[in-house]
C-alpha cells in the first residue's frame, strides 16, 4: 500500500474548487442506478449523468453508484442538481481523506476507506451522500464489496427493500466493516506461520514479512479508528435522515468496529513479539554457531600444542634428552593415537556437561 502521496490542492485555491485526481485509476466513468421500494425494482447503467436527475424527487429509494473520478463535469453536474455541498464534492475528488462524517442541511456526507485483499492489501476511498430519498456513492475504480447488498436489493421481501435510504447507507457501511474480518483472518494465519518460521530458522524474508504486516496493520488501524467514531456519530447525532430503527443496526456495526480494533491491537502486539522473537532467535543461532566454533577451537588447542612440540626439531643424536621418541619405531602412530584420544575425551566431557 502507498502511505504517502500528494493529497492536497494547490495552496491558495478557493474552497470547493474541483480538481480531478492526479492519476486516474479507470479509463471511463461508469454510472449505475438501483431504484426500488417494496413492490418495485429497477437497475440500469446510465450513459450520461443527466439521466440521474429524475431520480432526485421520486418516492422510491435510489442508489446511484459512480465509478471513476477523473471526469469533473459529471460530479459537478450531479452535485448541482442534487444540491450537494461544494466542499463535500471537493473531498470526493481529493482521495485519501480520513474517514469522516459531515452534516449539511438536507444530506449527510460520509467518507469511508474500503480495504480489500487482492494478492495484498488494497485501499480505496468511498464517498457516500445520504439524502431523503437517495444514496449516492463515488468510487475510484470498478469493483467493490457491495455485491451482497445488491443481491439483497434484487430479492423481493427483504428488509432492505422495505427500509429507507438510511438503511441502505447502513448496509453499505456494514459491508465495508465486515470485509475486514476475513482480511484479519489472513493476517492471523500469516502471523502463526511466521512464528513457526522464526522458531525454526529466522530469515531475512521473515523479517521483511514482519515489517510488511506491521505497516498493513497500521493502515488498518488508521482506517478503522475514525470509522468507529463516524458510526458512533451516526448513532448519537439526532439526524432526521437516520431513523431510530436504523440506529439499532448502526450500534451493531459500531460493535463490529470495536471488535476489529481489538483484533488489530492484538495483532500489533503479536508483531512486536515476533520482532523480539526474530532478534532472539537470531542471537541464539549466532550463539550456537559461536559455541560450536569455540568447541572446535578448544579441541584443537591441545592437538596444536602437541604438534608444536614436535615441530621444534631438536636433534636426538646430539643429546639423549632431545626428543628420544623421534627414533621410536611406533612414535608417529603413538602421537596420532594420543591426539585422537584427547579429542574423544574432550568431546565426551563436553557432552556430559551438556555443552553439545
Amino acid at each position: 500500500m502507498k502511505f504517502f502521496s500528494k493529497r492536497y490542492a494547490t495552496p491558495g485555491t478557493p474552497p470547493g474548487t474541483l480538481r480531478p485526481p492526479a492519476v486516474p485509476r479507470v479509463e471511463r466513468v461508469t454510472i449505475r442506478v438501483m431504484d426500488y421500494d417494496p413492490d418495485h425494482y429497477e437497475e440500469r447503467e446510465l450513459a450520461t449523468v443527466e439521466e440521474c436527475f429524475p431520480y432526485r424527487d421520486t418516492p422510491t429509494v435510489t442508489w446511484i453508484n459512480i465509478s471513476g473520478l477523473h471526469d469533473v463535469a459529471v460530479i459537478q453536474n450531479l452535485g448541482e442538481h442534487f444540491g450537494l455541498h461544494p466542499l463535500a464534492l471537493e473531498d470526493v475528488l481529493n482521495v485519501g481523506q480520513r474517514p469522516k462524517l459531515e452534516s449539511y442541511d438536507d444530506h449527510l456526507f460520509i467518507v469511508l476507506c474500503m480495504l480489500r485483499w487482492q494478492d495484498g492489501l488494497s485501499s480505496e476511498q468511498v464517498s457516500l451522500f445520504l439524502g431523503r430519498h437517495y444514496v449516492i456513492t463515488f468510487q475510484e475504480v470498478e469493483g467493490d464489496v457491495f455485491d451482497l447488498v445488491r443481491e439483497r436489493i434484487r430479492k423481493g421481501g427483504t428488509r432492505i427493500r422495505r427500509a429507507g435510504p438510511d438503511y441502505l447507507a447502513y448496509a453499505l457501511i456494514d459491508r465495508i466493516v465486515d470485509e475486514l474480518f476475513p482480511i484479519l483472518e489472513i493476517y492471523g494465519e500469516r502471523l502463526e506461520q511466521l512464528e513457526d518460521t522464526l522458531i525454526e530458522a529466522p530469515t531475512r524474508e521473515a523479517r521483511e514479512d514482519i515489517y510488511r504486516i506491521k505497516r498493513d496493520l497500521l493502515a488498518l488501524r488508521r482506517s478503522v479508528w475514525p470509522e468507529r467514531e463516524l458510526i458512533n456519530r451516526l448513532v448519537r447525532d439526532d439526524s432526521q435522515l437516520v431513523h431510530p430503527e436504523t440506529t439499532i443496526y448502526l450500534r451493531d456495526c459500531y460493535d463490529h468496529t470495536v471488535q476489529i480494533l481489538d483484533m488489530i491491537e492484538t495483532y500489533r502486539e503479536l508483531v512486536a513479539g515476533l520482532m523480539d522473537l526474530y532478534l532472539s532467535s537470531l542471537s541464539n543461532r549466532l550463539n550456537e554457531i559461536m559455541k560450536m566454533l569455540t568447541l572446535i577451537a578448544t579441541i584443537f588447542i591441545p592437538l596444536t600444542f602437541i604438534a608444536g612440540i614436535y615441530g621444534m626439531n631438536f636433534n636426538p643424536q646430539a643429546s639423549p634428552w632431545n626428543m628420544p621418541e623421534l627414533n621410536w619405531y611406533w612414535g608417529y602412530p603413538a602421537v596420532l593415537l594420543v591426539m585422537a584420544v584427547i579429542a574423544v575425551v574432550m568431546l565426551l566431557y563436553f557432552r556430559r556437561r551438556k555443552w553439545l
